[in-house]
């Protein structure tokens, strides 16, 4: 298998309320809710880099599509890694991340490898990693 992911699907509890924050309070680019008239096929598509989307879907459906349990939500299962080309990008993304209604886990610092970072936390508890890195090039 090749590695090549194209849809990354966060299970949410409200699909409204996270639309609301990641289409308005951080501005990211979707065409709102879609499959709405199909049971459990509501979802919301975010176009990130080309190639790859980010998917918000009720955790129910998520349950019911896939026949697991609908069990407890953990935050520390992953994280999602927001790579910017500056420090000032950093403290910028989580300040919008912050006025958008998202929870500061860590503020942004500097991090033990060179680099700059802080973490938050959607309205679902989802995992955001707002980073620079001066050993990657940024590639947009």
């Amino acid at each position: 298998m090749r590695p090549h992911i194209t849809v990354i699907t966060i299970g949410v509890e409200d699909l409204k309320r996270s639309l609301r924050f990641y289409r308005d309070g951080l501005g990211f680019k979707t065409e709102g809710i879609v499959g709405e008239e199909f049971e459990h096929g509501a979802v919301a598509f975010i176009d990130m880099q080309p190639g790859l989307r980010l998917a918000l879907w009720p955790r129910s459906s998520i349950a019911h599509d896939t026949g697991l349990p609908l069990g407890t939500a953990s935050p520390v299962e992953m994280t999602l890694g927001h790579n910017v080309a500056s420090k000032a990008e950093v403290d910028e993304v989580m300040a919008l991340a912050a006025d958008a209604g998202g929870v500061i886990l860590k503020p942004a610092s500097e991090t033990f490898w060179g680099g700059y970072a802080g973490y938050f936390q959607d309205p679902d508890g989802h995992v955001w990693e707002v980073v620079w890195n001066p050993a990657w090039e940024e590639s947009r």
